[in-house]
């Protein structure tokens, strides 16, 4: 048992490299082609502040933007919990992303689609902790959405070279 997880270790990194397989992250992966290359619209709110210093954080600031990303963000907050009171203790934030990447040089659609996550957040306590924890999630929110948007980026970004 022991010496079938040892050679499936030192087998599984070679089968690896054997297919083609290299790290989106690596020097000559798929993420390097996006990192500094990708401006995405001036925020015009606080989550798309949060969205945008997000994917700022994942692709880099755009010191030569080749792409222009364009999006639309959307939230709701939908009560979750509800005592026998009438009280809401708890709330789920969705929020939906459209986007649109443009290559710069000739306005072509390089990629776009609709993205969805959500989360939750407590209101029970006081008004300060309510509007501490609803601040959090919406981050939270952003967060995730634009964590999905780097993941699909990479994943179509062979599809259109610059």
């Amino acid at each position: 048992m022991l010496w079938s997880r040892r050679s499936l270790l030192v087998t599984l990194p070679l089968a690896l490299a054997a297919c083609g397989f290299a790290p989106a992250y690596g020097t000559k992966g798929t993420a390097a082609a996006l990192i500094g290359t990708v401006h995405a619209a001036d925020p015009t709110n606080k989550n798309s502040f949060d969205f945008v210093q997000h994917l700022e954080e994942r692709l880099g600031r755009p010191t030569s933007p080749i792409y222009q990303l364009a999006y639309t963000i959307k939230t709701d907050a939908i009560s979750a919990g509800i005592t026998p009171s009438g009280a809401i203790t708890r709330y789920t934030v969705t929020g939906g992303l459209d986007w649109t990447l443009t290559r710069l040089s000739d306005q072509s659609r390089m990629a776009g689609g609709h993205i969805d996550a959500f989360t939750s957040y407590s209101a029970t306590g006081s008004t300060v902790a309510g509007q501490t924890a609803q601040s959090d999630a919406n981050l939270r929110l952003m967060r995730m959405l634009g964590d999905d948007l780097v993941l699909r980026l990479i994943a179509t970004s062979t599809s259109f070279a610059p």
